[in-house]
C-alpha cells in the first residue's frame, strides 16, 4: 500500500482528485479530493474516505446518511496524478439524493439511449418490486408470479423466432427489446444481479486472444 501511494502525484496541496464510479453500471457517481491518510484508510477499510477541503478534515462516505460506498478496484492514470474508484454504492452519492453527483445538463447527446439503459430499467423493475404500484405493468407481472413472468419470456422468444423469419427489423428490435424486459423480471424474482450475467459473460468472452467463440 505504501509503495502505491508513493507512485502517486500529489498536488501542491497534498490532494489527490478521486473519481467515484459504480462497479456495476459504470455510472460516474462523483467527484472528491483524497489525502494519503484517507487513500490509506479507503485501502485499509474497503469503503471510500475523502479529505473535506472546505471543513479541512476526512470524512468517511456515508457515515452519517448511511450512503457507505464499498470499494471494488482503484486504479490510477498514466501520471498518477487522479484516481479512479469502482464501488458498489449503499446508497445515492449526491447529498441532493441524486444518484450521481452529475445530473446537470449542460450539453445531451441527440440519442437518449445508452448503455446504461439496462441498468436503469433494472432499477425501475427493482422499485416496482419492493414498492408496488397500481396500475404498474411491471408490478402486475410480480403480483401474478413466475408462472406468468415465464409464459410471457416463452411468447417473446417465439416472437422473436417470428419476427426474424419474416424478415421485419422493426418488429425483431421491438420483440427482442420485449424479451430483454421480462427476462429481468425473472432476475428480480430470482434474485439474480446484471453483476452475475457481466460476470459469466466475462468468463466466456473476456479480453483473450484466440478465442473460438
Amino acid at each position: 500500500m505504501e509503495n502505491v501511494i508513493k507512485q502517486l502525484t500529489w498536488q501542491s496541496d497534498g490532494l489527490i482528485p478521486a473519481i467515484v464510479q459504480d462497479y456495476e453500471t459504470k455510472q460516474v457517481l462523483m467527484l472528491a479530493y483524497m489525502n494519503k491518510q484517507s487513500l490509506a484508510k479507503t485501502i485499509e477499510t474497503k469503503e471510500t474516505w475523502f479529505f473535506s477541503r472546505s471543513r479541512n478534515e476526512l470524512w468517511h462516505k456515508g457515515a452519517t446518511s448511511g450512503n457507505r460506498q464499498t470499494v471494488k478496484q482503484i486504479l490510477y492514470d498514466c501520471d498518477g496524478d487522479s484516481l479512479l474508484i469502482f464501488v458498489k454504492p449503499k446508497g445515492p452519492a449526491c447529498h441532493t439524493g441524486e444518484t450521481s453527483c452529475f445530473f446537470n445538463s449542460a450539453l445531451s447527446a441527440s440519442d437518449e439511449p445508452t448503455e446504461l439503459i439496462i441498468e436503469k430499467l433494472t432499477k425501475r423493475i427493482k422499485k416496482r418490486f419492493d414498492q408496488p404500484t397500481d396500475g404498474s405493468y411491471t408490478t402486475y407481472l410480480f403480483n401474478e408470479g413466475i408462472d406468468k413472468i415465464l409464459k410471457k419470456i416463452g411468447e417473446e422468444a417465439s416472437e422473436i423466432i417470428i419476427a426474424a423469419k419474416n424478415d421485419d427489423d422493426d418488429e425483431l428490435i421491438w420483440e427482442i427489446a420485449d424479451f430483454i424486459y421480462h427476462t429481468l423480471v425473472l432476475m428480480q424474482v430470482k434474485n439474480i444481479t446484471m453483476e452475475q450475467i457481466y460476470k459469466e459473460l466475462a468468463k466466456r468472452f473476456g479480453d483473450k486472444e484466440g478465442e473460438t467463440t
